[in-house]
C-alpha cells in the first residue's frame, strides 16, 4: 500500500523559517578589498556601489553587500590602483550597468584616460594600434579571488528581505 500524503504537510513556509538572502558587512568587505570603511561609505553614499542585500536604514542599521557587490568593489579598487580617476571609473561602471552586462564575462582595459569593456568578440589589437599602452583586468580571476575570500567569512541573513533564489556568488539555487 502506498504511503498516504499528510494533507497538513504542505509547502507552506513557517514564519522565520524561509530562506533569506545573505551578505557581508562593511568591515569584512573592506578587509577583502583593502580599503578603509570611510572609502566604502563614500562610494556607497555617492552611489558608485549600492549594497544589493540590504542598504542602511537609519542609525544603527548595517549595510549588507552581496558577492557581486564585492567583485565590483574589487574591480573599482584595481582601476584606481592602476591610475584611473574615480570619475572615469564611475562612468565605466554606469555604462556596464545601463546595458545590463555582467562584469564576470568582461575584461576591462584602460590607458589611464579611458576604460574599455571587452568581451570575447572584441579585438584588443585595434586598441594597441593607437600607440598607447593599455592594461587589462580580467574580471574572472578577481571573481574567483573574492569567492575564495568570501567563503572564509560568515554570511549574514536579512530577516525582512525577500527570497532571492541565488547564492552569495549570484548563482541560481535549486530547492
Amino acid at each position: 500500500m502506498a504511503a498516504r500524503e499528510n494533507r497538513y504537510l504542505r509547502d507552506i513556509p513557517l514564519p522565520g523559517m524561509e530562506e533569506r538572502p545573505s551578505g557581508y558587512r562593511g568591515p569584512a568587505v573592506c578587509k577583502i578589498i583593502d580599503i578603509s570603511y570611510r572609502q566604502l561609505d563614500y562610494w556607497t553614499t555617492t552611489r558608485l556601489i549600492t549594497p544589493s542585500v540590504r542598504n542602511a536604514e537609519g542609525s544603527g542599521s548595517q549595510r549588507l553587500y552581496a558577492f557581486e557587490d564585492i567583485v565590483q568593489l574589487k574591480v573599482i579598487k584595481s582601476l584606481l590602483d592602476a591610475g584611473v580617476s574615480l570619475q572615469r571609473i564611475r562612468a565605466a561602471i554606469d555604462y556596464v550597468r545601463e546595458r545590463g552586462l555582467s562584469l564576470r564575462g568582461l575584461t576591462l582595459v584602460s590607458d589611464g584616460a579611458t576604460v574599455y569593456a571587452l568581451d570575447d568578440s572584441r579585438d584588443v589589437v585595434d586598441l594597441l594600434a593607437k600607440g598607447q599602452g593599455v592594461f587589462g583586468i580580467a574580471v574572472e580571476p578577481v571573481w574567483q579571488a573574492v569567492e575564495a575570500e568570501v567563503t572564509r567569512l560568515p554570511a549574514e541573513s536579512t530577516p525582512d528581505a525577500a527570497v532571492s533564489g541565488k547564492d552569495v556568488a549570484g548563482r541560481a539555487v535549486q530547492s
